[in-house]
């Protein structure tokens, strides 16, 4: 009880609360295009930025995180349902001290909790507020209503998608569920497991031509990650590539995306609505 009350103590004072605490949710319109991979590794080349990050798990029902990083979470998000549980009980520490909280098979749970226990858990979650630069939450693939609460009330979100046509057409039929529930949503693309820097920027450009002419609809291209064998050995030894071949071809790219946005977000005129705005918008949507 002592460790833990001086770990939470500790925690509390690293807290700012004037901190702009900015919510990223990534996504994609379908299984297998590395996604959670993604999340991962963006979180982590942030950390190396000197950025904040923690990760979140809501990958309902196939949550993988910590099978990328090769570690068992202790707890996950139910458990501060808990009368004693703290977030900061639950608040793991992985690979690259990469501070990340676990979804767990009873995150469907959550979302169908009365108004008191949602209160409860919302009021423990805010203790997060100014605590991190970026809570990324990594969501499940595909459009389903859990995803689109979690897009619909974050800061921004960031579409994974591949080069292979039927990925790129699934990733439109995210853009359009988007547009058709808040068309001022900001989205930025990535495009996963390109085979040249040519093929990452063509892809992204057409899918943005489209989502412009179509949806009327701005789509800003955040970058690509190259294809790369690293990244399959990586995944086999449970290690994130970025710590594992940190100069591998795919750990390149993901720092080069992690300058593109922290270069575009301290050019941003928008202020994040930070965690507490971002519950309210979750909570409004899930009642």
């Amino acid at each position: 009880m002592h460790d833990q009350a001086k770990r939470l103590r500790e925690r509390m004072q690293q807290s700012q609360p004037s901190r702009q605490t900015r919510l990223v949710t990534v996504t994609s319109g379908k299984g297998g295009v590395g996604k959670s991979n993604f999340s991962l590794n963006f979180a982590l080349a942030l950390r190396e930025k000197g950025h904040k990050a923690i990760l979140f798990d809501v990958d309902l029902g196939l949550a993988n995180l910590d099978v990328l990083m090769g570690i068992t979470p202790k707890r996950h998000l139910l458990h501060l349902l808990e009368k004693e549980t703290s977030v900061w009980d639950i608040l793991e520490t992985g690979p690259g001290d990469l501070e990340f909280i676990a979804g767990g098979s009873g995150f469907t749970q959550i979302l169908q909790l009365d108004t008191e226990k949602l209160d409860i858990l919302f009021q423990k979650l805010n203790s997060l507020h100014g605590y991190a630069d970026t809570i990324i939450f990594d969501t499940g693939a595909g459009i389903s209503q859990e995803s689109l609460r979690f897009m619909l009330s974050s800061d921004e979100v960031i579409l994974v998608t591949t080069p292979e046509p039927p990925a790129i057409t699934d990733a439109y039929a995210v853009i359009k569920m988007i547009h058709s529930r808040n068309p001022e949503t900001k989205v930025r693309l990535v495009i996963n497991r390109a085979t040249s820097e040519q093929e990452g920027r063509a892809t992204s450009e057409k899918l943005a031509m489209v989502a412009k002419r179509f949806l009327d609809m701005e789509v800003s291209k955040l970058g690509y990650v190259m294809d790369d064998q690293h990244v399959t050995k990586a995944v086999k030894q449970q290690r994130p590539y970025l710590l594992a071949y940190p100069q591998s071809p795919a750990s390149r790219s993901i720092r080069n995306l992690v300058a593109e946005y922290l270069g575009s977000t301290a050019g941003s005129t928008g202020t994040p609505g930070g965690f507490k705005g971002f519950l309210n918008k979750l909570k409004g949507l899930i009642q």
